[in-house]
């Protein structure tokens, strides 16, 4: 690879990093299994004691 190639393709790699962490992020975070089902355990007593009552 000659030198000049080696810097554009450096140069390149760079502005697509930045321009990646600029653009927004519409991926939602990760919940695990576990933490699912604590929610789902705690939403449970919440949706059944009105309806009780």
């Amino acid at each position: 690879m000659n030198r000049r190639k080696k810097i554009t393709q450096l140069l390149k790699a760079h502005a697509k990093k930045a321009s990646a962490k600029l653009a927004p992020k519409n991926k939602v975070k990760y919940i695990s299994k576990a933490d699912r089902l604590k929610l789902a355990v705690e939403a449970e007593p919440e949706q059944t004691t009105p309806t009780q009552s």
